[in-house]
């Protein structure tokens, strides 16, 4: 599965397109891209490949549903993200990500972004299928992010399911979905003093203040969501820019 599109002045162009990808476009109110996978999910072995450009513009990309991973003896599932951003703004809301029992996934993402650009992406991990509880065998996470060309933040772990559990054991916490959002604003200052003042804590700086993380977790997926369109809202105040429906529940 692979896509790639780009924007131009808010102009719209699909340059890549291979099956199962899917997409909606929706320019009513702002250019709304909705990405989906007409299969199932991802099976061990599959690439899946979403390579996006921004030029002068600005848009919205959700996902159509949740992302699932299915169980694997031997080969990793890859997801791979590349964002290219050129005096644009780009906001990407992920839906959850079901690591499926015995599932091995690796996510690349690779955001560029010069001094002019902004954004806003969300992961949310799940604790599996509602009769799982972190059951998969790896996750392996390689996110870059690069300002100005300068590699600004760097992620890079490998989890298990039980490295979770065992976690959520020693801290006796309810909490079972989790959230990492990566920010970068005209005024990340600003921005961080407004979410201390709103009563997310859990957001700080990376190395030259270029950009924000943030973490959250929660309950269940109700309030994970609220969260983060909580937080996702004021991101789009700074911008001068009202509330966006996603069109989803």
């Amino acid at each position: 599965m692979s896509i790639a599109l780009e924007f131009k002045e808010n102009i719209f162009r699909l340059t890549k397109l291979k099956l199962p990808a899917r997409y909606y476009h929706f320019c009513d109110e702002e250019n709304y891209i909705k990405l989906l996978c007409v299969g199932e999910g991802i099976f061990p072995g599959d690439k899946w490949r979403t390579k996006i450009a921004l030029e002068n513009s600005s848009v919205i990309f959700s996902t159509e549903s949740a992302t699932k991973v299915y169980p694997s003896t031997q080969e990793f599932s890859i997801n791979t993200i590349a964002l290219s951003l050129n005096n644009s703004n780009c906001e990407f809301i992920n839906d959850e990500l079901i690591l499926y029992k015995s599932s091995k996934l690796i996510q690349f993402l690779k955001i560029h972004a010069d001094k002019e650009s902004t954004f806003f992406y969300t992961d949310i991990l799940s604790s599996g299928r509602s009769f799982e509880n972190f059951d998969f065998t790896s996750m392996q996470i390689r996110n870059k992010f690069f300002i100005d060309g300068v590699l600004e933040y760097y992620e890079n772990f490998d989890i298990s399911g039980a490295h979770i559990r065992n976690y959520l054991q020693r801290h006796e916490t309810k909490m079972l979905i989790f959230a990492k959002l990566y920010i970068k604003t005209g005024t990340n200052d600003a921005f961080l003093d407004t979410l201390a003042l709103q009563g997310f804590q859990s957001f700080s700086y990376t190395k030259t203040k270029k950009m924000i993380i943030g973490t959250m977790s929660a309950e269940n997926m109700y309030i994970i969501k609220n969260k983060i369109n909580k937080v996702w809202n004021i991101y789009r105040n700074t911008l001068n820019k009202s509330k966006f429906n996603l069109g989803k529940p």
